[in-house]
Protein backbone atom coordinates (compact mmCIF):
# COMPACT_ATOMS: atom_id res chain seq x y z
CA UNK A 1 0.00 0.00 0.00
CA UNK A 2 2.90 2.36 0.72
CA UNK A 3 6.49 2.08 -0.45
CA UNK A 4 7.79 2.86 3.07
CA UNK A 5 6.66 -0.64 4.05
CA UNK A 6 9.46 -2.04 1.89
CA UNK A 7 12.20 0.07 3.52
CA UNK A 8 15.13 -2.15 4.56
CA UNK A 9 13.24 -5.19 3.26
CA UNK A 10 10.90 -5.23 6.26
CA UNK A 11 7.81 -6.51 4.44
CA UNK A 12 10.02 -9.18 2.90
CA UNK A 13 11.06 -10.39 6.35
CA UNK A 14 7.48 -10.56 7.58
CA UNK A 15 6.45 -12.44 4.45
CA UNK A 16 9.19 -14.99 5.09
CA UNK A 17 8.05 -15.29 8.72
CA UNK A 18 4.60 -16.13 7.40
CA UNK A 19 5.94 -18.76 5.00
CA UNK A 20 5.27 -16.63 1.91
CA UNK A 21 7.37 -15.38 -1.00
CA UNK A 22 9.97 -13.02 0.47
CA UNK A 23 11.32 -11.93 -2.89
CA UNK A 24 7.99 -10.56 -4.07
CA UNK A 25 6.02 -10.18 -0.82
CA UNK A 26 2.29 -9.52 -0.74
CA UNK A 27 1.18 -6.01 0.05
CA UNK A 28 0.50 -4.78 3.57
CA UNK A 29 -2.76 -2.86 3.38
CA UNK A 30 -1.67 -0.19 5.79
CA UNK A 31 1.46 1.52 7.08
CA UNK A 32 4.30 -0.35 8.75
CA UNK A 33 6.61 1.60 11.07
CA UNK A 34 10.05 1.53 9.45
CA UNK A 35 12.31 2.92 12.20
CA UNK A 36 12.41 3.66 15.90
CA UNK A 37 10.23 6.68 16.45
CA UNK A 38 9.69 9.09 19.35
CA UNK A 39 6.27 10.10 18.02
CA UNK A 40 3.27 8.11 16.86
CA UNK A 41 5.35 5.89 14.59
CA UNK A 42 5.85 8.21 11.64
CA UNK A 43 6.98 11.68 10.64
CA UNK A 44 4.50 14.28 11.95
CA UNK A 45 3.68 15.39 8.40
CA UNK A 46 3.28 11.89 6.97
CA UNK A 47 0.07 11.59 4.95
CA UNK A 48 -2.27 8.64 5.47
CA UNK A 49 -5.20 7.29 3.55
CA UNK A 50 -8.37 7.61 5.60
CA UNK A 51 -9.18 4.43 7.48
CA UNK A 52 -5.81 2.77 6.83
CA UNK A 53 -4.28 0.65 9.58
CA UNK A 54 -1.02 1.72 11.21
CA UNK A 55 1.24 -1.14 12.29
CA UNK A 56 3.72 -0.10 14.97
CA UNK A 57 6.63 -1.93 16.57
CA UNK A 58 5.59 -1.21 20.14
CA UNK A 59 2.71 0.09 22.20
CA UNK A 60 4.15 3.54 22.98
CA UNK A 61 3.65 4.93 19.42
CA UNK A 62 0.11 3.57 19.49
CA UNK A 63 -0.60 5.38 22.76
CA UNK A 64 0.94 8.60 21.46
CA UNK A 65 -1.14 8.29 18.30
CA UNK A 66 -4.31 7.79 20.30
CA UNK A 67 -3.52 10.90 22.35
CA UNK A 68 -3.49 12.82 19.04
CA UNK A 69 -6.88 11.42 18.06
CA UNK A 70 -5.54 8.87 15.61
CA UNK A 71 -6.96 5.36 15.48
CA UNK A 72 -6.60 2.04 13.63
CA UNK A 73 -3.34 1.01 15.30
CA UNK A 74 -2.08 -2.53 15.74
CA UNK A 75 1.20 -3.43 17.45
CA UNK A 76 3.18 -6.14 15.64
CA UNK A 77 6.78 -5.93 16.92
CA UNK A 78 9.86 -4.90 14.95
CA UNK A 79 10.65 -6.97 11.83
CA UNK A 80 14.29 -7.08 13.00
CA UNK A 81 13.22 -9.27 15.93
CA UNK A 82 11.43 -11.66 13.58
CA UNK A 83 14.59 -11.82 11.48
CA UNK A 84 16.67 -12.66 14.55
CA UNK A 85 14.27 -15.55 15.22
CA UNK A 86 14.52 -16.71 11.62
CA UNK A 87 18.32 -16.48 11.60
CA UNK A 88 19.50 -17.52 15.10
CA UNK A 89 23.07 -18.27 13.98
CA UNK A 90 23.66 -15.71 11.20
CA UNK A 91 27.06 -14.13 11.89
CA UNK A 92 27.16 -15.45 15.45
CA UNK A 93 30.52 -15.95 17.15
CA UNK A 94 31.23 -17.11 20.72
CA UNK A 95 30.54 -14.31 23.19
CA UNK A 96 34.18 -14.03 24.25
CA UNK A 97 35.24 -13.57 20.60
CA UNK A 98 33.13 -10.46 19.98
CA UNK A 99 35.45 -7.50 19.44
CA UNK A 100 35.33 -3.81 18.68
CA UNK A 101 32.71 -1.10 18.35
CA UNK A 102 30.29 -0.66 15.45
CA UNK A 103 29.72 3.10 15.45
CA UNK A 104 26.71 4.61 13.63
CA UNK A 105 26.86 8.22 12.56
CA UNK A 106 23.47 9.94 12.72
CA UNK A 107 22.36 10.11 9.12
CA UNK A 108 20.34 12.23 6.78
CA UNK A 109 17.69 11.08 4.37
CA UNK A 110 16.70 11.24 0.72
CA UNK A 111 15.26 14.73 1.09
CA UNK A 112 16.61 16.28 -2.06
CA UNK A 113 15.70 19.94 -2.11
CA UNK A 114 13.60 19.58 1.04
CA UNK A 115 16.56 19.00 3.30
CA UNK A 116 17.98 15.83 4.77
CA UNK A 117 21.72 16.63 5.11
CA UNK A 118 23.45 16.40 8.47
CA UNK A 119 25.90 19.06 9.60
CA UNK A 120 28.26 18.91 12.56
CA UNK A 121 31.81 18.88 13.85
CA UNK A 122 33.17 15.59 12.54
CA UNK A 123 36.71 16.31 13.75
CA UNK A 124 35.53 16.78 17.33
CA UNK A 125 33.43 13.63 17.14
CA UNK A 126 36.36 11.61 15.79
CA UNK A 127 38.52 12.84 18.65
CA UNK A 128 35.91 11.82 21.21
CA UNK A 129 35.48 8.38 19.67
CA UNK A 130 39.24 7.79 19.83
CA UNK A 131 39.35 8.94 23.46
CA UNK A 132 36.44 6.68 24.43
CA UNK A 133 36.72 3.39 22.56
CA UNK A 134 39.34 0.90 23.71
CA UNK A 135 38.95 -1.57 20.84
CA UNK A 136 38.98 -1.15 17.03
CA UNK A 137 36.15 0.99 15.67
CA UNK A 138 34.19 0.46 12.46
CA UNK A 139 32.14 3.46 11.32
CA UNK A 140 28.82 2.73 9.63
CA UNK A 141 27.59 5.47 7.30
CA UNK A 142 24.22 5.49 5.65
CA UNK A 143 24.63 5.91 1.91
CA UNK A 144 23.59 9.59 2.09
CA UNK A 145 26.81 10.27 4.04
CA UNK A 146 28.91 7.52 2.47
CA UNK A 147 28.45 9.22 -0.90
CA UNK A 148 29.50 12.60 0.54
CA UNK A 149 33.23 12.24 -0.03
CA UNK A 150 34.17 14.87 2.57
CA UNK A 151 32.29 12.96 5.29
CA UNK A 152 33.51 9.48 4.33
CA UNK A 153 37.13 10.58 3.93
CA UNK A 154 37.15 12.29 7.35
CA UNK A 155 36.59 8.93 9.05
CA UNK A 156 38.84 6.99 6.70
CA UNK A 157 41.72 9.42 7.28
CA UNK A 158 41.20 9.02 11.03
CA UNK A 159 42.10 5.35 10.61
CA UNK A 160 38.64 3.81 11.01
CA UNK A 161 37.19 1.09 8.83
CA UNK A 162 34.19 2.67 7.09
CA UNK A 163 31.29 0.58 5.83
CA UNK A 164 27.85 1.15 4.33
CA UNK A 165 24.98 -1.31 4.55
CA UNK A 166 23.36 0.07 1.42
CA UNK A 167 20.06 1.72 0.57
CA UNK A 168 16.64 1.23 2.04
CA UNK A 169 14.93 1.78 -1.30
CA UNK A 170 12.54 4.44 -2.58
CA UNK A 171 9.22 4.07 -4.39
CA UNK A 172 9.78 0.30 -4.57
CA UNK A 173 13.04 0.85 -6.47
CA UNK A 174 16.45 -0.13 -5.14
CA UNK A 175 15.19 -1.93 -2.06
CA UNK A 176 17.91 -4.15 -0.63
CA UNK A 177 15.89 -6.92 1.00
CA UNK A 178 19.12 -8.18 2.63
CA UNK A 179 19.80 -4.84 4.36
CA UNK A 180 18.78 -6.02 7.84
CA UNK A 181 20.35 -9.43 7.28
CA UNK A 182 23.69 -7.69 6.75
CA UNK A 183 23.20 -5.58 9.85
CA UNK A 184 22.27 -8.56 12.03
CA UNK A 185 25.25 -10.56 10.79
CA UNK A 186 27.60 -7.65 11.50
CA UNK A 187 26.18 -6.77 14.91
CA UNK A 188 26.81 -10.30 16.13
CA UNK A 189 30.56 -9.90 15.63
CA UNK A 190 30.94 -6.70 17.67
CA UNK A 191 31.10 -6.19 21.42
CA UNK A 192 29.72 -2.64 21.37
CA UNK A 193 27.30 -0.58 19.33
CA UNK A 194 27.51 3.20 19.56
CA UNK A 195 26.04 6.30 17.94
CA UNK A 196 25.87 10.05 18.40
CA UNK A 197 22.08 9.92 18.69
CA UNK A 198 19.77 7.33 20.17
CA UNK A 199 18.50 5.59 17.06
CA UNK A 200 17.14 2.43 15.51
CA UNK A 201 20.65 1.01 15.06
CA UNK A 202 21.40 1.24 18.79
CA UNK A 203 18.29 -0.76 19.66
CA UNK A 204 19.03 -3.31 16.95
CA UNK A 205 22.58 -3.67 18.24
CA UNK A 206 21.38 -4.31 21.79
CA UNK A 207 18.84 -6.85 20.50
CA UNK A 208 21.73 -8.60 18.71
CA UNK A 209 23.79 -8.81 21.91
CA UNK A 210 25.94 -5.65 21.80
CA UNK A 211 26.71 -3.32 24.70
CA UNK A 212 25.39 0.17 23.80
CA UNK A 213 26.74 3.70 24.02
CA UNK A 214 25.31 7.03 22.86
CA UNK A 215 27.59 10.06 23.04
CA UNK A 216 29.20 12.85 21.05
CA UNK A 217 27.97 15.75 18.94
CA UNK A 218 24.39 14.81 17.92
CA UNK A 219 24.75 17.06 14.87
CA UNK A 220 21.92 18.88 13.15
CA UNK A 221 19.66 17.83 10.32
CA UNK A 222 18.25 20.15 7.70
CA UNK A 223 14.48 20.09 7.91
CA UNK A 224 14.45 18.34 11.31
CA UNK A 225 10.83 18.61 12.49
CA UNK A 226 10.58 20.37 15.89
CA UNK A 227 7.39 18.44 16.64
CA UNK A 228 9.59 15.47 17.60
CA UNK A 229 10.88 17.44 20.60
CA UNK A 230 14.57 17.25 19.82
CA UNK A 231 17.38 15.84 21.92
CA UNK A 232 16.02 17.32 25.13
CA UNK A 233 12.93 15.13 24.88
CA UNK A 234 14.99 12.00 24.27
CA UNK A 235 17.13 12.81 27.33
CA UNK A 236 13.98 13.14 29.46
CA UNK A 237 12.31 9.94 28.27
CA UNK A 238 15.25 7.57 27.68
CA UNK A 239 18.06 8.69 30.02
CA UNK A 240 19.10 5.07 30.63
CA UNK A 241 20.09 4.79 26.95
CA UNK A 242 22.50 7.73 26.92
CA UNK A 243 26.16 7.77 27.90
CA UNK A 244 29.52 6.16 27.18
CA UNK A 245 28.87 3.31 29.61
CA UNK A 246 25.27 2.15 29.90
CA UNK A 247 23.74 -0.37 32.28
CA UNK A 248 23.26 -3.38 30.03
CA UNK A 249 20.29 -4.86 31.89
CA UNK A 250 18.42 -1.54 31.71
CA UNK A 251 19.30 -1.14 28.03
CA UNK A 252 18.03 -4.61 27.21
CA UNK A 253 14.77 -4.01 29.09
CA UNK A 254 14.19 -0.72 27.25
CA UNK A 255 15.10 -2.32 23.93
CA UNK A 256 12.55 -5.08 24.44
CA UNK A 257 9.90 -2.43 25.08
CA UNK A 258 10.82 -0.18 22.16
CA UNK A 259 11.09 -3.03 19.66
CA UNK A 260 7.92 -4.66 20.96
CA UNK A 261 9.32 -8.07 21.85
CA UNK A 262 6.23 -9.11 23.79
CA UNK A 263 4.05 -8.29 20.79
CA UNK A 264 5.68 -10.75 18.38
CA UNK A 265 3.02 -12.98 16.90
CA UNK A 266 2.96 -16.43 15.32
CA UNK A 267 2.80 -16.69 11.52
CA UNK A 268 -0.85 -17.74 11.54
CA UNK A 269 -1.90 -14.63 13.43
CA UNK A 270 0.15 -12.32 11.22
CA UNK A 271 -1.26 -13.80 8.01
CA UNK A 272 -4.75 -13.21 9.35
CA UNK A 273 -3.93 -9.66 10.50
CA UNK A 274 -2.48 -8.64 7.11
CA UNK A 275 -5.13 -10.59 5.17
CA UNK A 276 -2.36 -12.69 3.69
CA UNK A 277 -4.30 -15.94 3.69
CA UNK A 278 -5.70 -14.82 0.34
CA UNK A 279 -2.65 -13.55 -1.52
CA UNK A 280 -2.84 -10.88 -4.23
Amino acid sequence: MHHHNHYYGQTHILARWCGLDDEHPPRIRGYLQHGWNVGCGWNPVHEFFDGAWRYTWSDAPRRRGHSLGRRNYHVVGAPFLYLAELEPTLGAVPEDERRGTLWFLFHGWEGGGRGGRIEGDHARLISEIKETETEPVTISLYYTEFERREVRRAYEKAGFDVICFGRRGWNYEGTDRRFLYKQLETFRRFRRVAANRLSTAVFFGVAAGCEPAVYGDPMSLEGDDPLFGGQARIARLWPEMLGKEIDLAAARATTDVELGRRHLMPPEEMRMLFDWNHRD
